[in-house]
């Protein structure tokens, strides 16, 4: 069960409204890197969360804050859209100011919200939540909530530094602090797991896979040369877990390896006829020689 509080979190002022600034801030909102983005990611981890209870408390209290995020920068949207030029007015066209507020608006604020926040990015696409990871794996969802808060903190700093107006500058200031605080509690689950959750899951045998591989660093480049990777953190030394040493590796195919060959098409699939053509013993000729036919599978 949750339940709300008429006041917002922090107090929201803006000093001189902005129209495009309002764009901006949709980012923030429902972009990829936006509140809604990480409140929903929380609430679903929390909802999911299977073992000890403090993660699953941890979560929910992240999550119920972001919805609070979300709802002071709506508020900044629908403050920075008070003066906003609502029809194209003559004076509007021939002013160049006018003009290029109107052009850099969203034009949804216009359209569709009148003059409010929705849940959408800077250009106006709706948030999916295709971009909620909650995979049931505490390690797991940690490393995703400590990428998806510093992306965030990202954001949140550019927006910073793209207003002068006081106002945004508090607001932004203190989703930067939040943001700060975010990334650290979720690097201190990691931390508390120690280095023992390390590969992600833990619970799968290492033994069980091809360890081979399990710390090498493939070289991709065409000069099949180690160049700058020599000696780097993850092409020497200790892994992180402990467990293996990594070492630089010259990929290429490996044993067995060789071009693929799917055979002939299946008539019944429909794609072309020499596509299908197969040789008497119903495979194709290796080589392209042979005698082949083609077998009828259409329905009267």
């Amino acid at each position: 069960m949750y339940y709300t509080d008429k006041k917002l979190q922090i107090p929201i002022t803006v000093e001189k409204p902005n129209p495009v600034f309002a764009r901006m801030l949709q980012q923030a909102i429902g972009g990829v890197e936006g509140e809604i983005r990480v409140c929903m990611q929380y609430f679903f981890q929390a909802w999911g969360s299977r073992g000890p209870a403090k993660y699953r408390d941890m979560l929910l209290n992240t999550a119920t804050e972001e919805i609070s995020h979300i709802e002071f920068l709506s508020t900044a949207v629908a403050l920075n859209l008070e003066k906003a030029p609502v029809k194209l007015q003559e004076e509007i066209s021939a002013d160049p100011i006018a003009g290029a507020v109107l052009n850099g608006m969203d034009m949804r604020h216009i359209l569709s919200t009148g003059l409010s926040a929705y849940p959408g990015d800077a250009n106006g696409v709706p948030f999916d939540m295709s971009h909620i990871y909650a995979s049931g794996n505490i390690a797991g969802d940690m490393y995703c909530n400590v990428a998806a808060e510093a992306t965030g903190r990202t954001l949140a700093c550019r927006l910073y530094n793209a207003t002068d107006d006081p106002g945004m500058k508090r607001m932004l200031a203190f989703n930067i602090a939040r943001d700060t605080m975010h990334q650290q509690q979720w690097l201190a689950v990691l931390e508390e797991l120690g280095p023992t959750h390390l590969p992600v899951p833990n619970s799968f045998p290492q033994s069980k896979e091809n360890e081979e591989y399990s710390y090498k660093f493939f070289i991709q480049t065409v000069d099949k040369q180690v160049g700058n990777q020599e000696g780097q953190a993850w092409t020497s030394g200790t892994a992180p877990d402990g467990h293996g040493k990594f070492e630089p590796f010259i990929a290429g195919p490996l044993e067995g390896a060789g071009e693929p060959n799917l055979g002939p098409g299946r008539p019944d699939t429909f794609g072309q006829k020499e596509q299908a053509m197969v040789s008497p013993n119903g495979t194709a000729a290796a080589n392209g020689s042979g005698k082949y036919t083609y077998v009828e599978t259409v329905k009267a």
